[in-house]
């Protein structure tokens, strides 16, 4: 497995950071393993919510995790406030980098992930396909 961190600077958009990531050829398909920061604000679409939640900050990153598809990536991320009152969601965009984000990706050259409708839930869905040998 490949390994690659990254670090966000202040201002940056944490969602499309990583979109923007997952579209280098060196990224493709990959997960995020872990991240850790600081927010202005976030954007978070709680379980069974239709519309997303802006939440102001200051914001500490408790957890991130996911996975970049070429065609989209799928966020969940655990924020807590200055009290310490916790919320987590969905990642949407405008979550706005603070000070850093620090996150490690895990690269699957051998694969390639898609979202694709998924007539079941409705929704698009991570589709794992495995590279033909050679092909990038």
């Amino acid at each position: 497995m490949q390994l690659l961190p990254l670090r966000l600077s202040p201002g940056a958009d944490l969602r499309q950071a990583l979109e923007d990531a997952a579209r280098r050829p060196d990224v493709g398909a990959a997960f995020v393993v872990c991240g850790i920061g600081s927010l202005t604000q976030a954007r978070l679409r709680f379980a069974q919510a239709d519309t997303e939640t802006a939440v102001e900050g200051p914001l500490e990153i408790l957890s991130l995790s996911g996975s970049l598809a070429e065609n989209g990536v799928h966020l969940h991320m655990a924020v807590s406030r200055a009290d310490g009152t916790v919320l987590g969601g969905h990642v949407g965009h405008g979550n706005i980098v603070r000070t850093t984000a620090e996150v490690l990706l895990a690269l699957l050259p051998e694969w390639q992930l898609t979202r694709e409708l998924d007539p079941h839930t409705g929704y698009l869905e991570m589709v794992a396909r495995r590279r033909a040998p050679g092909q990038v």
